[in-house]
């Protein structure tokens, strides 16, 4: 049982938790992840920790509602507990100094970007954050990002706040501009495509976070399989990240597609309930 400390909202359906986990606070690096679980008959759920405190022993996780987990989990309070928090998993993200990396999040994507960016920034490079979301409502952690990176550039499809645009736009004014080393992407999968689909037009190495559906979290349950370099890979323990231009995103887009109809149907038993 890991106690949620503390709760804040960054949108009406955006939450950011600061739960009690000082091993995993410990021992976990940019780019690792937890398997959340709410209830012992509850579905597990794979979390990015965008932040650890070791003297406190606490991790940061943000939750988007989505589906019926994610909004179990999102509407704890300060107090309770969340029946299991197993962690950090995945392989950490690879850090060095290349130059000038460009870090391209969308909604909640901006989460467990921060900790990456931190990282890169700490290890000598220009980093600079293109954060994208549909409306200015949905733009988080921008004061926070400005902080850890040399430049951010918030773009938002209705042009409600930044510029007007994709992220994609923004990355491209980017690479336009200066030369660019690298570039990290996370967000929704098809955001990732054509991020992916940009930098390969310009040949700017390109490394993408998945976020698959996963079920066990390491690599027995086969739920997170994706081609990347016509190969198989599972995203819990191969990734979750992965060189973007060789990531089917096509096949990976499919596959998240596939429980939706019975998400919906979980989703309005619950707010039916």
């Amino acid at each position: 049982m890991n106690k949620i400390l503390s709760k804040e909202y960054f949108s009406k359906n955006v939450v950011k938790l600061i739960v009690e986990a000082p091993l995993i606070a410990k021992s976990r690096k940019a780019g690792h992840f937890v398997m959340v679980r709410v209830g012992t008959k509850g579905e597990r759920i794979p979390l990015t920790i965008a932040d650890a405190d070791v003297s406190k022993g606490t991790i940061t996780l943000v939750i988007q509602k989505m589906g019926v987990s994610s909004t179990k989990i999102a509407d704890l309070n300060v107090g309770d507990e969340i029946t299991d928090v197993v962690g950090p998993l995945g392989n950490a993200t690879h850090i060095e100094n290349v130059g000038t990396v460009v870090c391209a999040c969308g909604g909640v994507g901006t989460a467990p970007m921060m900790p990456i960016a931190k990282a890169l920034k700490q290890a000598g490079n220009k980093v600079i954050v293109v954060l994208a979301a549909r409306t200015k409502d949905l733009v988080i952690l921008e004061d926070q990002m400005k902080e850890i990176s040399d430049e951010v550039i918030v773009m938002t499809d209705d042009g409600s706040y930044g510029t007007k645009g994709l992220v994609t736009n923004g990355v491209e004014m980017v690479i336009n501009r200066e030369k660019v080393d690298l570039c990290v992407t996370i967000g929704p999968a098809v955001m990732m495509k054509f991020v992916s689909q940009l930098t390969k037009k310009y040949a700017v190495p390109t490394v993408a976070s998945l976020n698959t559906i996963m079920v066990d979290g390491t690599g027995m349950c086969g739920a997170c399989r994706v081609t990347v370099g016509g190969k198989v890979k599972f995203v819990c323990v191969d990734g979750p990240e992965f060189d973007a231009h060789q990531v089917d995103f096509d096949e990976m887009l499919m596959r998240l597609g596939g429980y939706k109809e019975i998400e919906r149907e979980n989703m309005e038993r619950l707010v039916n309930h």
